[in-house]
């Protein structure tokens, strides 16, 4: 795929990732990648489906300026898509929550961030 067009569809489903997480984080939701980072020069979109996964400093992720948790929108390969970071864990639990009832399935291996 070429990159421009890849990119598009990954800017795209980034942009709906987002959406649908700042419904529930009251607008701090943050794009994350639209590209699969597979190490070649074949280019593709972040997949288009929505995974939730749940960071914090222990977890061996490093959260910047922000400590707390992190609640992120990943493809099923833990490609993040939205990200809304700095909560604490009652925020956490209730953006969680919310996500399970709309039947998204949590996201258990690795996460990968914008650098």
């Amino acid at each position: 795929m070429q990159y421009f067009v890849a990119l598009k569809i990954g800017e795209k489903r980034v942009k709906e990732s987002r959406e649908h997480l700042n419904k529930y984080a009251n607008g701090t939701a943050m794009p994350a990648l639209a590209l699969k980072d597979n190490k070649t020069n074949v280019w593709e979109p972040v997949g288009e489906e929505n995974l939730y996964a749940v960071l914090n400093d222990g977890g061996g992720y490093v959260l910047t300026d922000v400590s707390g948790y992190m609640v992120v929108l990943c493809d099923k390969n833990g490609i993040s898509k939205a990200i809304a970071r700095g909560l604490d864990i009652e925020r956490k639990d209730t953006i969680v929550k919310m996500l399970q009832a709309d039947n998204l399935q949590e996201f258990k291996g690795q996460v990968s961030l914008p650098v």
